[in-house]
């Protein structure tokens, strides 16, 4: 494990069991580390990052800038409901401790995610909540969230790490439900 990177963020990677021709997409990339960690497993797949903030965009490009040149990094700085991302498509969506699919309304950002994934492809939400206690609550709004939006829960995944439990909702479309 590379000393920058948090246990939390090498376990959601290593749960998203990549594939090295996988296109990716990483919602909330904050400063690119999953990137990072992604892009070590690919060959001929790509990962497509985006972060509404422009300095967490430039801190993912300066510490992916050999994968962006080689064109299997692509950072969007923006919110994920504005993002163009014109005709790609996802086998792998997935975003770290992304505040509005918690806290907020997500209709915007499924709607995305909907759009651009692939018919088989994965939704993946994780959460480091501050109290292991809180775990199933977390796990139940993720969960209904993502029901609400168009998606079937396939599985929860839960670790007790170091720094704390855990948590992972893997989801899939609900057949009809793309835009």
């Amino acid at each position: 494990m590379p000393p920058s990177a948090a246990e939390r963020i090498v376990w959601t990677v290593d749960t998203l069991a990549i594939r090295p021709t996988d296109r990716i997409l990483e919602i909330g990339c904050g400063h690119g580390v999953a990137v990072s960690l992604v892009a070590e497993k690919l060959t001929d797949g790509t990962i497509d990052a985006v972060d509404r903030s422009a300095k967490m965009i430039a801190a993912t490009r300066n510490r992916n800038a050999a994968a962006v040149q080689a064109g299997i990094v692509r950072v969007h700085c923006s919110e994920l409901a504005d993002t163009n991302f014109g005709d790609a498509a996802f086998e792998v969506v997935f975003g770290i401790h992304v505040p509005v699919f918690v806290r907020g309304e997500p209709q915007r950002e499924f709607e995305v995610v909907r759009k651009h994934l692939v018919p088989d492809g994965r939704l993946y939400l994780s959460y480091q909540p501050l109290e292991p206690a809180t775990t199933p609550a977390v796990v139940d709004r993720l969960s209904t969230s993502m029901r609400d939006n168009g998606f079937v829960v396939e599985d929860v995944k839960i670790a007790d790490l170091s720094s704390g439990r855990s948590l992972c909702v893997v989801a899939k479309q609900s057949k009809g439900t793309t835009t």
